[in-house]
């Protein structure tokens, strides 16, 4: 090794020595801060004082989410309307229940209907000790299915004082023509064994797994035998309900899906009721298997999905889960074991995808809802593009926070100046560079300029249009043109070093340190296209949790949970886990140098707005997936650079901008989003049901 070498790996050395100490230092003090306010806490909550004034504090908690669910409500006039629209939401839910079963002449004539493929769909269902209401209810759902060509397969693993199991399925078995197959089991297998069991007896072409106390909606064969022959689905799936009191009219969570989503899998079993799937998709392995027990549908979920050649969901509510003492529907805690076998399932699954060094932790949505953190291969560069006038104020709150708080120290920040005007900002700009900004634009290397011309020189490209700081971390591109937000960014990832490019606004602030590995992580994948963070406005109200095409009153795009508070857990857990969105704000947008240069970067004729949606739908036309993570957080003092587009001439330009989108994207915005439920309302952010 030559002795320049050796000095140069000394010093980088010695550098990546400083900034792990530096990172120690800082973990070792936010641990002190924490230990500090843990203490505080625990001193508060043993305080006789804190103890007797619970009622009161809990009085106070119930005005306080009454009042959120209002909506802060502005008067009379306001209240009244949320009212009306809440009574029209509760009718709505109504409407799912046995409103929505088909009438006698429906019902007849779904079951004359011939199709192209009239597939046999073996429905299995273990039982145990099944209370015999239950078991009536769940056997009379099948019985009144309007497709016919099903048989069930049942294997019963009750004990000797619940008998009568077996006698209500023999009672049943007479008066099914042979469709329905009954076994008593020498022992109780628990649930993987004993539906492994089903399994055995079953000679469908499709299989189906429906639990021992639920109820099936009477359409819903028909509705997956229709999919079948449309769609050649080889795996299906539909929206649930839970209920109480043995009456399904009785909701307590209706879960309206997305359409297959990777990362909701593997963060939660979203799918879970009614799967059904070809029997060739399971090519001789197990169905369950007993080693997941508890998870052992999550588990079979994830592999088949993977080997599935097209994953239907019906978007309609067609299983009604019994919630009662003892089940799952009445809380994860009735069957803690399920979270262990959980984790299990997913590492299985994440390892068959050749990914190590995971880790999986349960979020504060629910036990079974996770966070997983992935390796970083390697240290990737990443470009940060800030266009920017003025505002000299949010640009140096931005540029702070990612230079104070970020703990992954491979990027670059590039700054697309675009006509300032003020003294405060060149002067932000040379304290940014090193050397006086305005001298060095103007191609001058005087002692003005703090530094001489030769030096200025090399900081600069031949064409003049980028100047780069003292120790290269940031630099200053010019763009002279109007202000167009696509053409501004392009400009900067043409000069961007980095291997991934994160477009990032001026108005934005770093809250978690480790926001770019958190971005990065997904954005390394080979199946992703745009990964993008959580963004909260200074009140911390949510003002970016995804976008969902089609929302909002241009029917162009939305963000869902908008103006949300902080610490709402969001529709099914959803502002707890990161999960796949058709598009992602390009107010903190990463994505491959690459993949952005393929899709042609962002179309400039959409200079302002619809540009970051734009770029998103074209990364999914590539198959690719768009990732949103709420483990990547940042404030978002939106529009405060540029203003907001609801009057004058930035209305009129965000009118033509939405119509070119709607023109552009018609197909797509027909289809509807696949992550967004068609039985929500396009109307609002917060998951409100449809009431046309």
């Amino acid at each position: 090794m030559t002795e320049v070498a050796e000095i140069d790996y000394r010093e980088a050395y010695e550098k990546e020595h400083v900034r792990c100490a530096d990172l120690s230092d800082r973990v070792v003090l936010l641990e002190s801060q924490a230990e500090d306010l843990q203490f505080q806490l625990d001193r508060i909550r043993q305080n006789k004082l804190w103890k007797i004034s619970k009622p009161a504090r809990s009085l106070f908690h119930f005005l306080a989410r009454q009042k959120e669910r209002l909506g802060h409500c502005g008067g009379p006039r306001d209240f009244l309307r949320k009212l009306a629209a809440k009574k029209r939401q509760r009718a709505r839910m109504a409407s799912y229940g046995t409103e929505s079963f088909p009438t006698p002449e429906q019902a007849a004539v779904q079951r004359e209907t011939k199709f192209e493929r009239m597939v046999k769909i073996s429905i299995l269902v273990p039982l145990w000790n099944t209370p015999a209401k239950f078991l009536r209810e769940m056997l009379d759902s099948v019985m009144n299915q309007t497709y016919p060509n099903w048989e069930l397969c049942l294997a019963d693993g009750s004990d000797e004082e619940h008998s009568y199991v077996g006698e209500i399925c023999e009672e049943y078995r007479r008066q099914s023509d042979g469709r329905i197959l009954y076994r008593k089991l020498a022992k109780n297998e628990g649930i993987a064994g004993n539906t492994n069991r089903c399994y055995e007896m079953s000679t469908g072409e499709y299989i189906g797994l429906f639990d021992h106390d639920d109820i099936l909606h009477p359409c819903v064969l028909f509705e997956y035998v229709k999919a079948i022959n449309e769609q050649g689905a080889d795996y299906l799936y539909c929206d649930e309900t839970t209920f109480k009191s043995g009456n399904i009219n009785k909701m307590l969570t209706m879960h309206f899906k997305p359409d297959y989503a990777p990362d909701n899998l593997r963060a939660n079993n979203y799918i879970c009721h009614f799967s059904v799937f070809s029997r060739e998709l399971l090519d001789g392995t197990e169905l369950f298997r007993p080693n997941f027990d508890g998870s052992q549908d999550h588990d079979m979920i994830l592999r088949l999905t993977d080997r599935a050649k097209k994953v239907v969901h019906v978007p309609k509510l067609m299983y009604y889960w019994r919630s009662h003492a003892g089940s799952v529907a009445a809380g994860i805690e009735a069957k803690p074991y399920a979270v262990k076998a959980a984790v299990g399932a997913i590492s299985d699954h994440l390892r068959a995808h050749g990914m190590e060094h995971f880790t999986i932790t349960s979020t504060r949505a629910c036990e079974t809802i996770f966070r997983i953190r992935y390796q970083i291969i390697g240290n990737p560069k990443i470009t940060i593009v800030i266009p920017n006038k003025d505002h000299a104020e949010d640009l140096r709150r931005c540029v702070s926070s990612i230079l104070e708080k970020s703990t992954y120290d491979n990027y670059e920040i590039l700054i697309v100046e675009n006509n300032s005007e003020t003294e405060e900002i060149r002067e932000y700009y040379s304290s940014l560079l090193g050397y006086d900004y305005a001298c060095a634009a103007a191609g001058e290397g005087t002692e003005t300029a703090g530094m001489p011309k030769k030096e200025i020189k090399s900081c600069r490209p031949k064409d003049g249009g980028c100047l780069r700081s003292r120790d290269g971390r940031a630099a200053i591109i010019t763009y002279r043109g109007q202000f167009n937000y696509s053409a501004v960014n392009n400009l900067g990832e043409r000069y961007a070093s980095g291997d991934y490019i994160l477009l990032l606004n001026n108005d934005t602030e770093v809250i978690t340190s480790n926001w770019l590995e958190e971005l990065l992580m997904y954005a390394q994948r080979e199946d992703v296209g745009a990964v993008g963070a959580k963004l909260y406005y200074p009140d911390m109200t949510i003002q970016h949790a995804g976008v969902v095409i089609g929302l909002g009153a241009h029917r162009t795009a939305g963000h869902t949970h908008y103006k949300v508070p902080k610490q709402n857990l969001g529709y099914m857990g959803r502002l707890c886990f990161a999960q796949d969105v058709s598009a992602v704000t390009g107010a903190c947008l990463l994505v491959k140098k690459r993949l952005f240069e393929e899709v042609g970067g962002l179309d400039e004729e959409f200079a302002v707005s619809l540009n970051d949606v734009d770029l998103c739908l074209k990364l999914r036309e590539k198959g690719l997936l768009n990732v949103w993570t709420p483990f990547a957080e940042l404030y978002h003092y939106e529009s405060v650079s540029r203003g907001l587009d609801d009057q004058g001439e930035r209305a009129e330009r965000y009118d033509r901008e939405s119509e070119r989108f709607r023109k552009k994207w018609k197909e797509a915005l027909e289809a509807g989003d696949p992550y967004y439920n068609p039985n929500f309302s396009l109307d609002r952010s917060d998951f409100s049901l449809r009431t046309d």
